[in-house]
């Protein structure tokens, strides 16, 4: 038996939230939601406060599991759902193996010294991804530095952007936005596409499985009990055949113990908060805002991504050519950041999964987690390149098919870390009456947005 850890300060807390709310900067927030602001207004700005308010909530329940049992909640999922594993193996690999982000980075960044196949460009992103996961000396340390210097840098310069170029009406539409309210419509504008508004919905944060690798940063960065548990190191670090237990450690339901998951608690939902809903919430406002003040009503905006680089035109011809630029480089390295965060994240969740399987197999309790990792960082380059070199590359289509995947996973693993936390946690760790009730309501939201999108695309059949 182990004792639960005393939580830390809360300056030592920030870390997971800014991975994971990275991972969304370049779908939802960068791409998804100032798409549907350059064509359609501002009313439907309530769906990403919706959105990342309801990833709130779920990301919390994740943090839960892995805050308790310091273990990730696909090593609890295995205990009670042995064939979880294909599922999360399957639903993450065609999720997110689908290379829109880094194609949209590499539209972005060709078209600033007009290299009309950005697709080469896009291959040659992809295998510089592979060399910064596989160079650092743990992949979580060297993500964490990243992630927060990007979003320290590239966020304040989108909000500046947005303070100086919007006027006064566009603050007025974006406030009455939130409450649902457009230009001649409630909610949901004439003509927009369901599966669009969906993809836009399931990326306001991290989107699909994503979510669940919160529990994974939580306990590699030694949250509660996941202060046991073991990091991933480089391809190239010095201890290459490291073996990782993947189970948790127990702890006596003694009243210290209590306390200690309370103080944890407590800090690591305010972390979550602040980096996450705060800050994901601001980039998405302010990053819509942007989109809307400089594109909506010019022509072109609905084609692909084409708002993005009309956006650093019409920045550049208000301010000065290089603000116009600098934007478009901006974009481009926040959405190359997303890529390399998700690529990460992705192969996470697969490599435990297929870890798990196979220790179960084995009969012990170790494995080399992190060649399986590494494994499946270079499987989905190689897919990725594959997918380019038969010129399937269209950014917002490749974005918005993985996204409706995902929005689906994410009704899935809603239910399925309910149903955890209900079955292997103490009733003391338990949510509350209010916070299942939430969660209830995010559940049935998602099922009921996904069985729509997909009636919508069999009547297009």
């Amino acid at each position: 038996m182990k004792l639960f850890p005393k939580p830390i300060s809360l300056k030592k807390l920030m870390g997971p939230s800014f991975i994971i709310l990275a991972l969304g900067l370049g779908s939802g927030e960068v791409i998804l939601w100032p798409y549907m602001a350059s064509n359609y207004g501002l009313g439907i700005a309530w769906g990403a406060l919706l959105g990342i308010t309801f990833q709130y909530f779920m990301n919390m329940e994740i943090e839960r599991y892995s805050l308790v049992k310091g273990e990730s909640v696909f090593v609890g999922l295995h205990k009670i759902f042995k064939y979880g594993v294909y599922w999360f193996i399957l639903s993450t690999f065609l999720g997110f193996g689908l290379p829109g982000i880094i194609a949209a980075s590499a539209q972005i960044f060709s078209s600033l010294f007009g290299i009309e196949s950005f697709k080469w460009v896009a291959i040659l992103f992809l295998l510089l991804i592979g060399c910064i996961l596989s160079a650092g000396k743990t992949v979580y340390g060297m993500m964490e530095h990243i992630t927060k210097t990007i979003i320290l840098l590239g966020v304040p310069f989108v909000f500046i952007l947005a303070f100086v170029l919007a006027t006064k009406a566009d603050w007025g539409m974006l406030f009455v936005g939130m409450m649902g309210k457009g230009i001649n419509f409630m909610f949901l504008p004439e003509g927009i596409s369901i599966a669009t508004f969906l993809a836009a919905f399931a990326y306001s944060g991290a989107g699909g499985n994503l979510n669940l690798t919160q529990s994974i940063y939580v306990k590699e960065k030694g949250y509660g009990m996941g202060k046991y548990s073991q990091k991933i190191a480089g391809l190239f670090a010095q201890h290459k055949e490291q073996k990782i237990k993947l189970n948790g450690e127990k702890f006596a339901l003694t009243e210290s113990n209590i306390q200690n998951f309370k103080g944890w608690w407590k800090k690591v939902s305010i972390e979550h908060l602040i980096v996450f809903w705060f800050i994901g919430l601001l980039s998405m406002m302010m990053l819509m805002l942007l989109s809307y003040s400089t594109t909506h009503g010019l022509s072109g905006t609905g084609e692909g991504i084409n708002f993005v680089i009309q956006e650093g035109k019409v920045i550049g011809t208000l301010i000065t050519p290089v603000v116009g630029y600098l934007f478009l480089l901006v974009v481009s390295i926040m959405l190359f950041q997303t890529q390399l965060g998700v690529m990460d994240s992705t192969s996470r969740i697969m490599a435990e999964n297929y870890a798990l399987k196979k220790l179960e197999k084995k009969g012990n309790g170790t494995i080399n987690l992190s060649k399986i990792y590494f494994t499946f960082v270079w499987a989905q380059i190689v897919f990725g390149i594959l997918l380019f070199l038969f010129n399937i590359y269209e950014p917002k289509t490749l974005i918005v098919l993985g996204a409706v995947i995902n929005a689906f996973a994410m009704f899935v693993h809603i239910g399925l870390v309910f149903w955890l936390n209900q079955k292997e946690l103490p009733k003391v760790f338990r949510p509350r009456l209010w916070r299942k009730i939430i969660i209830g309501i995010i559940f049935l939201f998602f099922g009921c947005f996904s069985v729509l999108v997909l009636l919508d695309k069999l009547k297009l059949m």
